[in-house]
């Protein structure tokens, strides 16, 4: 298949099925898909008996557990992500026999040679002819979902007073935790800063908020004007980016200061316990761009160009992968 036929390309997006790093693979690919007719699979796969924490290269393929096929006809484009994805990404172009054009987002630990094209967010500092390094993460934010999500949600959401601002909250990591105390002084500051304001709260978490933090918060900031999701029903996530006059993000997560800095809107980060490395270089680089600052107890009022690094990533995508077909 060539770029320019006129049937559609085949897309695999493949995971380990974590909300956050699935977002990653369907948000590239739905952005190849809109520059160009597409068919994506979303396929999710682990290793049997915890041999995914042995290195990529020594894990065994019979240990694969995958929800569908990774077997022939090969897509034309594969797109994968996260850790577990790396012993099949690095054989895919082996097992096309060079048909199959094989992306991966995040750092591929050591096979970037084994690749066609490498999106790593930009603080991870990986160079290379077929690294493309971008601002943040890819992820499944753009203007027509914005709009559909604002017109889905908008009865719920347009009679709140102005200020609106959304909060939302991850979790525990490797690098970051929400214990109890600080997730009472979060809600303290949050809850001065908005009735301050005089305006109104749109508060969602991640499966990664802790219980005990999640009800801390959602107790400490309930009586404030606004909408508390509580997992119920369909996600407002794009709905309250997109009626929000402010946001506000915790420090733990690439995925969700890129999605926030999608809006062209003010970005405050909340303190969490622990942080620093990559998550600071790349906190201190959106406030570089202007994009975002730590939040200091107020809101401030600031503009600059939506990032739009997933749709880059999706242009050089299909540019690289047109070049290859055609030389």
């Amino acid at each position: 298949m060539t770029g320019g036929s006129a049937s559609p390309l085949t897309i695999w997006a493949v995971s380990d099925g974590r909300v956050g790093i699935e977002a990653q693979v369907l948000g590239l690919a739905e952005a190849v898909a809109r520059e160009r007719s597409a068919e994506i699979a979303v396929k999710r796969i682990g290793w049997k008996w915890g041999l995914g924490r042995l290195p990529w290269w020594a894990i065994p393929l019979w240990a694969l557990s995958a929800d569908r096929p990774i077997a022939p006809p090969w897509p034309d484009i594969w797109i994968g992500a996260g850790r577990a994805t790396l012993p099949l990404s690095a054989r895919m172009r082996r097992w096309s026999g060079g048909k199959t054009f094989v992306v991966q987002t995040q750092d591929p630990r050591g096979a970037v040679a084994a690749l066609d094209l490498v999106v790593p967010p930009a603080h991870d500092g990986l160079t290379g002819d077929n690294v493309l390094p971008i601002v943040g993460a890819p992820n499944r934010l753009h203007a027509e979902g914005f709009r559909r999500d604002l017109a889905r949600f908008g009865p719920r959401i347009e009679a709140l007073p102005h200020p609106r601002v959304a909060m939302i909250v991850g979790g525990k990591s490797k690098t970051h935790d929400l214990p109890p105390r600080r997730a009472r002084a979060m809600a303290a500051e949050v809850a001065r800063a908005v009735r301050a304001a005089g305006g109104s709260l749109l508060l969602s978490f991640t499966r990664r908020t802790p219980a005990a933090a999640r009800a801390i918060l959602t107790q400490g900031l309930a009586d404030l004007p606004g909408w508390i999701w509580d997992g119920e029903g369909e996600n407002p996530y794009f709905a309250f980016l997109a009626a929000a006059d402010a946001i506000l993000v915790t420090g733990d997560s690439t995925n969700l200061a890129t999605d926030a800095a999608a809006t062209g809107k003010p970005v405050h980060v909340l303190r969490m316990a622990g942080g620093g490395g990559k998550f600071g270089r790349f906190h201190l680089d959106l406030q570089r761009r202007g994009i975002a600052q730590p939040f200091e107890g107020r809101f401030g009022d600031w503009r600059y160009p939506p990032l739009d690094e997933t749709n880059r990533a999706a242009r050089e995508l299909l540019h690289r992968f047109d070049a290859r077909k055609s030389a």
